[in-house]
């Protein structure tokens, strides 16, 4: 794209921002970046602002509905686990800190928490949601015993003067799909 062609989208996307301007967008220095850096920001943030919140079940044609998993014998399960993920991925949703999780327990966390979450939709190919399969806050020693850094315990430890839970093996470890 020329100079000429790159400012004149950056006009074309400063006016379309501009009902959307709030403070935030000041906190970020444009000045300071280039005109293509600037562009795909611009880019970005419309496409948040402009993308619907709906249930991330809907976001899939035809809507997603999944058989329950109690009528699903093991295999069969795992065989819908894998290819839901794989169909979240598509839609750029990661899953993250699954391996404590069995895949029945899994795919109750996705048929439960992650399809009927209302998320933006935001149809760019970089932006992806992250979904932390736990809380740290919450579940601290599942956290400590699979997923903490060595520096995470450490000032776990430090804070709260508890002794630490043993690092654990995670019992059912995944290769799942990875934003690059």
């Amino acid at each position: 794209m020329s100079d000429v062609e790159l400012l004149m989208r950056n006009a074309r996307l400063r006016d379309e921002i501009e009902p959307y301007l709030d403070e935030s967008v000041y906190m970020v220095d444009l000045d300071g970046m280039s005109t293509c850096s600037e562009n795909e920001y611009l880019t970005s943030m419309l496409a948040w602002e402009r993308a619907p919140v709906l249930p991330i079940c809907k976001w899939f044609e035809p809507e997603l509905k999944l058989p329950d998993s109690d009528s699903l014998a093991d295999a069969e399960l795992n065989q819908q686990l894998h290819q839901l993920i794989g169909r979240l991925y598509e839609k750029n949703i990661l899953l993250n800190f699954t391996d404590h999780l069995s895949d029945r327990q899994l795919y109750c966390l996705i048929i439960r928490d992650i399809l009927p979450a209302q998320e933006k939709q935001i149809l760019l190919n970089d932006s992806m949601i992250q979904w932390q399969c736990i809380d740290p806050n919450i579940d601290e020693e599942t956290w400590l015993r699979f997923y903490a850094t060595e520096d995470d315990r450490n000032v776990w430890s430090e804070d709260t003067g508890l002794k630490l839970p043993p690092r654990e093996q995670s019992p059912f470890p995944r290769k799942l799909p990875q934003h690059h």
